[in-house]
Formats: structure tokens, C-alpha cells, sequence
């Protein structure tokens, strides 16, 4: 049967190629987004993609004058469960508006439970992030590692978490993944659809390929003086493709229990690489040089932490299968056919 599911930031840069995936398996989608940091072209692309049933809402899950619309439109779709990838998502700008992520990231999710409770559709695959370890734990750090984020962006992550888990051990009819996954890269290899951000990037790749392309002058380092092998962070980066599948896998996964419940599961390789080598990596892919200047480290950043990816293979039957060398020739096909992003 076709499942309906409510892909809540289906326009963004992880949620469009999520919609792909989906779609190739034959789900009908109902995909929510205010296109804040997304573009309509987003949806265009993934429909050139995959088709299939796809339904667009634009609205904002934060905003609590459109709290009962946006239930209503879920119960209309007839909703058998949800993927929530709504949120803003810069460590940098939440250290600096605070007030704005908790009022975002925790309204949108609240929105979107009590929208999937009015539907009867208690399932949610909730796209949370590594932010939520702290800086003491062993690397690899497995889903058992000690949390304490570092910063407002990670601690919504984690409150999220907690209020699905609350959630889920009140009403045994809710089913919830929450996917702490590491470092979204790359793009659909096609180049049709990739990461856009608004503005000056806030995560290395698409800086990275910014610079490349010619649009930026050069990357910002922050910090070369952290305890790694180069002095650089060092970061578990993920394909988006890899990162998609495993949405996919979670939602099956879902469907097989018996009973509700709440599961924390990672998404990563397994392998750290450092800024510098990420660089090093991407200049490769895309022949082009890369200008570096080193500056302060930002604060909420920590020295390194990669994922234990073995809960994931377990329980979903999900590995991460894509190389570094994929996600850099890939996010160049992305940027370098598409220099401004959706605009171009």
C-alpha cells in the first residue's frame, strides 16, 4: 500500500532529496514548507525526479495563527506518518539568536504532533543531529554517549528528542526515530537539486564550493589550534543520498513494530575528516583552488566527534555507502551547474 507521509521542510536542502527518495518508493508526500531558507524550484526538481503524489503547503509550523490550518491540512491528507526536517539550523547564528531557534524549532515540532495526533498518524522519523553529544564523549560516540550540546541549535535538537520520548512513553500508539546524523554533504547526482543556503553559508561544503565556483573569495577556517591530527575540526561527513536512504529505512523500520516506543539511531560513516582535508578532498573533485584563511574558533564548536553507525545497520539494515570523493564531486556537479542555487 501507499503511505501517505507529511514531509515537514521537504524544500530544503536534506528534505527535497528525502522527498526523492521517497517518491522512488512509491509514497505520496503532502510537503510543508515557508521557503525561509528553501525555494519553490526545490519542488519543481523533485517532481522532475521522481514522480508521484506530491501536495504542497506553504506555511509556517512555527507560527501559531496557522497552527489549526496546518492540522487541517494534514488530517486531509489522510496522513499515515511524518518526517520532520523543519527548523533553522546554524550553530553560529543560534549562539546569537537564541530566542528565535527555541521559538522556531520547538514550535514547528509541537505543531507537528498535534497535527499527526488529530490524524491518528502517531509515527515520526525526527531529523535531530550530533549536536546533541557533548564534548567529553569517546569517538566514536554511539547513541549511548553522554549528551550535553554545546550550543542553542544542538539543546532544541535535544529537547525535541526529549518531548518525542515523553510523547511516546505516555501513549504506546507513537513511534519515533530520531536520527542523529553528522554532516550532511553532496547532492542528487543528477545536479538537479543540492544544498542553497540563504546568504553567507554557515556549513563548510557549500563554503567550500562557493569558493570554488567563484562566488566567495576565500574559506574561513575557524580555528587551526584544536587537539586533531592538523589542528582543524574534525567531522563525520555524511552523502545527503546516504542520509535520505536512512529516512527511508527509519519509516519502514517504524512500520514493523508492534508496540511505540522511541529509538535514538546515527547517521554517519563512521570516519572523521578534518576541515583541511575536507578541502583538500573537494579541490580534487572540482580542479579548482581553494583560498584559506585561518580565524577565532566559533563558539559552540568542539574538536571532533564522529559517528558508531552499528545501531542504524542493526535495526534498520542502513550503511552508509558513498566516499568523501562522491560528496565533493557531487556537491561540484550541484554547484558548478548551478552557481547562484535555485536561482540560476
Amino acid at each position: 500500500m501507499t503511505r501517505r507521509i507529511v514531509v515537514a521542510g521537504g524544500a530544503g536542502y536534506i528534505g527535497s532529496h528525502v522527498c526523492v527518495e521517497l517518491l522512488e518508493r512509491g509514497d505520496a508526500l503532502l510537503i510543508i514548507d515557508d521557503f525561509s531558507n528553501s525555494h519553490p524550484e526545490a519542488v519543481a526538481r523533485i517532481q522532475e525526479l521522481a514522480k508521484g503524489d506530491v501536495e504542497l503547503l506553504k506555511a509556517d509550523m512555527a507560527d501559531e495563527t496557522q497552527r489549526d490550518m496546518i492540522i487541517n491540512a494534514v488530517k486531509a491528507f489522510g496522513a499515515d506518518g511524518a518526517v520532520h526536517l523543519a527548523g533553522l539550523k546554524a550553530v553560529g547564528e543560534s549562539v546569537a539568536e537564541p530566542a528565535r531557534y527555541y521559538r522556531v524549532n520547538l514550535g514547528s515540532a509541537l505543531t507537528l504532533i498535534a497535527a499527526l495526533e488529530a490524524a491518528d498518524a502517531k509515527t515520526i522519523v525526527f531529523s535531530s543531529s550530533a549536536t546533541v553529544y557533548g564534548e567529553h564523549n569517546q569517538n566514536p560516540v554511539d547513541e549511548n554517549g553522554a549528551n550535553g550540546p554545546t550550543n542553542p541549535y544542538g539543546r532544541t535538537k535535544y529537547f525535541i528528542e526529549e518531548m518525542l520520548k515523553d510523547i511516546a512513553h505516555s501513549d504506546p500508539e507513537w513511534r519515533v526515530v530520531n536520527l542523529r546524523y553528522f554532516n550532511p554533504v553532496g547532492a542528487h547526482p543528477s545536479g538537479r537539486i543540492g544544498e542553497d543556503p540563504n546568504g553567507i553559508p554557515n556549513n563548510l561544503f557549500p563554503f567550500i564550493s562557493q569558493v570554488a565556483v567563484g562566488k566567495r573569495e576565500k574559506l574561513s577556517v575557524f580555528g587551526d589550534d584544536y587537539p586533531t591530527r592538523d589542528g582543524t575540526g574534525v567531522r563525520d561527513y555524511i552523502h545527503v543520498a546516504d542520509l535520505a536512504r536512512g529516512h527511508a529505512a527509519a519509516l519502514d523500520y517504524l512500520g514493523t513494530l508492534s508496540k511505540g516506543g522511541a529509538t535514538d539511531i546515527n547517521l554517519g560513516t563512521g570516519v572523521g575528516y578534518s576541515v583541511l582535508e575536507a578541502v583538500a578532498a573537494f579541490k580534487r573533485a572540482s580542479n579548482r583552488d581553494i583560498p584559506y584563511e585561518v580565524t577565532p574558533r566559533r563558539d559552540g564548536d568542539i574538536a571532533e566527534i564522529y559517528a558508531n553507525p552499528k545501531r542504524a545497520e542493526t535495526l534498520l539494515g542502513w550503511r552508509a555507502e558513498k566516499s568523501l570523493e562522491d560528496m565533493c564531486a557531487d556537491h561540484w556537479r550541484w554547484q558548478s551547474h548551478n552557481p547562484d542555487g535555485y536561482k540560476s
